[in-house]
């Protein structure tokens, strides 16, 4: 979900994998070049009642208010890396696959079972067939609809 731009050419791509698991550049303008998604990958109490959202791609946003879970994923405005928008890991969420057999894909949430052992969470989604993948494969797109544009995938729902 990392956004590259070229400022010289006036080029701006969203990194994303395709179907068959390769990186792929999507080209994007450059209002969208100005917002990323990330999802949540784990929270951290701070001095002063703060919670800090550590992030997919290795950054970390400190937050007043704690109404973000692991899983969601956020907009972030580049470069100042303010929150934007949240996008709950919920039923019904538009996603994107990002690793597994079904990497590449977009697809809807049907189900999500909360595994309580070592093995990783379960989501059920539903594109023109129905499966399951782990957690960490999924990565939330938008609340309702996409909130960008994927390569090769179209969402069904």
């Amino acid at each position: 979900m990392d956004v590259v731009s070229i400022p010289d050419a006036e080029d701006h791509y969203r990194v994303l994998y395709d179907q068959h698991g390769r990186i792929a550049l999507l080209a994007i303008d450059e209002d969208e070049a100005k917002s990323k998604l990330a999802r949540i990958e784990d929270k951290t109490q701070v001095p002063g009642g703060n919670t800090q959202l550590n992030l997919h791609d290795g950054r970390n946003v400190v937050v007043k208010e704690d109404t973000y879970s692991t899983g969601d994923v956020i907009r972030i405005t580049l470069p100042d890396q303010d929150i934007a928008d949240h996008f709950p890991l919920d039923d019904g969420a538009p996603v994107y696959v990002t690793g597994g057999t079904h990497i590449g894909q977009a697809a809807e949430v049907t189900g999500h079972r909360v595994v309580r052992s070592s093995a990783p969470n379960l989501v059920s989604l539903e594109n023109e067939e129905s499966f399951q993948t782990i957690e960490e494969y999924v990565f939330v797109v938008g609340a309702d609809e996409p909130e960008i544009e994927i390569p090769e995938a179209e969402f069904h729902g």
